[in-house]
């Protein structure tokens, strides 16, 4: 099972999703920032590293929102996602093919990841 962090970054009433690459798993569909966890790292130390390096900026990491575990055909997930602060940067498409801030009405007019599709309908419980 791979080790995945991801984080939920809110600007007011929008949260930020990222559209994967082509070329990549899963391509051109969303998901939140984050990546896999490397040997010795924390999952917080993980999240911040991916974050920079994916968008240029630097979070706080919070509590966790959730996790999650999910199979694909190529490998069995265990996500965790953070609640997460930009303190300092702008987003950046670095990695990504698009970068976008959505309310939670607007999941729907996007196709995400399937890992990320539970996180998505307990958002959409809050709304």
């Amino acid at each position: 099972m791979t080790e995945v962090v991801a984080a939920l970054i809110w600007q007011q009433d929008r949260f930020l999703i990222c559209q994967r690459p082509e070329g990549k798993t899963c391509p051109l569909l969303w998901e939140f920032v984050g990546g896999k966890v490397e040997a010795g790292e924390t999952k917080e130390d993980a999240l911040v590293r991916e974050c920079k390096e994916e968008l240029d900026i630097i979070v706080e990491v919070g509590d966790i929102f959730m996790e999650v575990v999910h199979e694909y055909p190529f490998d069995t997930i265990h996500l965790t996602l953070y609640n997460a602060v930009i303190r300092e940067g702008i987003p950046k498409k670095i990695v990504h093919t698009n970068l976008n801030w959505i309310t939670i009405k607007e999941i729907p007019k996007y196709e995400f990841c399937p890992a990320d599709r539970d996180i998505l309908e307990k958002l959409m419980r809050k709304e």
